[in-house]
């Protein structure tokens, strides 16, 4: 008889938390980590997905249907284009703004938060995101750098009415208005994402994740200080970047839990940034990186959610050291990392994900493809704890490449009892 769409969902949902826990699941699951795929796979361009929320909607819905991962993602990637376009956001180019309409991001790294703000970051850590960092990154906002601290509103004649004062100001008020014109957006884009998460639920397919956070390193070094900046710090700014790290730990681990409570998604994304070998040197590791990522993992573990790290880079020289997580509760997605070594040294206390390369993706054959997932069943998938995926997010792949991962590794990675 043909399964109804709870009873696929909750047997993908089981598929996927057995393999997490380490338990040997009836097959190998495939939840690829797709980008903009589905929108070329469905013919719309990236611009289109980003500016055209229904669009979005039915090319997303589209490839799950043909493909029919065991989990899958919703247009959350496309983000929307009106909203950055009434900050005029200055940490992206994105499609048909910077760069071509059918190409994915390209971040704009930059120092937006000098060597000498540590301080200021520090004492008021919102104070400084509203008044010096959002100016600086969002052009429509650069009014806000005239206000003053929202701290110092404490009643009407001590310093209320001269912070509303500015506020009304003509600079500041149509800051508001570009502010409010990107959060009508905003609301619209999520709204979008909201209805398909039930469409897709109700289908039978249950979402890989719903929300994300990152290592406390990777935030000040992406957003803030900027690589050349964060690199610089752990010589020339060392305790401040480690209390800087400290102040920011807390943060993450508050935005990963209270948005996996409203979403009811366990699974909290972590992608990794500058934690890999070619940016610093493991003892770097042991100091600045991975304390505070631990942290955050446990304090997410503890809170019954299940950390999902995207480790971007090559991480083989530090698997002994991420191997001090909870036993069957953390998800590590490798792109370059050795992993076969990951599987040897990690297998027996977290599930692995990927390594399908993305270059054999767009320019492979079938055969080929099919050929590299065997292997990884093979190996990483022995005894469970493996789920199928490409090494990092897929925006440009072969439809008949995605197609033959897919139907490769539901055919030939059922366990055998």
């Amino acid at each position: 008889m043909e399964k109804s769409p709870q009873e696929l969902y909750n047997e993908r949902e089981k598929r996927v938390m057995d393999t997490i826990q380490l338990k040997v699941p009836d097959r190998v699951p495939i939840a690829p980590f797709t980008g903009f795929f589905p929108a070329k796979y469905s013919g719309i361009t990236c611009q289109e997905a980003m500016y055209d929320y229904d669009k979005a909607y039915k090319a997303w819905k589209k490839a799950i249907i043909d493909f029919g991962w065991d989990m899958v993602l919703n247009p959350h990637y496309a983000y929307s284009g009106p909203a950055f376009e009434a900050l005029d956001f200055k940490q992206l180019k994105w499609p048909g703004h910077g760069v071509d309409r059918n190409h994915t991001y390209q971040f704009m790294e930059g120092e937006y938060m000098k060597a000498d703000e540590y301080d200021k970051f520090l004492e008021d850590p919102s104070d400084w995101i509203i008044r010096t960092y959002l100016p600086r990154i969002c052009g429509a906002l650069e009014a806000f750098k005239m206000l003053h601290p929202l701290h110092t509103s404490i009643s009407y004649y001590l310093g209320l009415c001269d912070n509303l004062a500015m506020i009304g100001s003509p600079e500041v008020a149509s800051a508001l208005e570009s502010l409010t014109k990107a959060g009508r957006e905003c609301y619209k884009w999520y709204a979008a994402l909201a209805s398909f998460n039930t469409e897709m639920a109700n289908m039978g397919f249950p979402l890989l994740f719903s929300s994300d956070v990152q290592a406390p390193f990777d935030t000040i070094g992406d957003f803030f200080r900027g690589t050349r900046g964060i690199m610089l710090d752990m010589y020339r700014n060392y305790d401040t970047l480690l209390e800087a790290i400290d102040k920011i730990t807390p943060l993450m681990i508050r935005m990963g839990v209270s948005a996996a409570e409203v979403s009811g998604n366990p699974r909290v994304l972590i992608p990794l940034h500058k934690g890999a070998h070619g940016f610093m040197s493991l003892k770097q590791f042991n100091t600045f990186y991975w304390p505070s990522l631990r942290k955050v993992i446990l304090e997410l573990v503890d809170e019954g959610l299940v950390p999902y790290l995207l480790l971007e880079g090559d991480y083989t020289d530090r698997l002994e050291i991420i191997k001090d997580v909870p036993k069957g509760r953390v998800l590590y997605h490798f792109e370059r990392t050795d992993i076969f070594k990951a599987k040897e040294i990690l297998g027996d206390r977290v599930c692995i994900k990927g390594n399908v390369p993305n270059t054999l993706l767009c320019t492979g054959t079938s055969q080929e493809v099919k050929e590299y997932c065997k292997q990884l069943i093979d190996v990483v998938g022995e005894g469970g704890g493996f789920i199928m995926d490409a090494g990092a997010v897929i925006d440009e792949a072969k439809p008949e490449n995605m197609k033959a991962m897919t139907d490769f590794t539901k055919e030939y990675g059922i366990y055998k009892r």
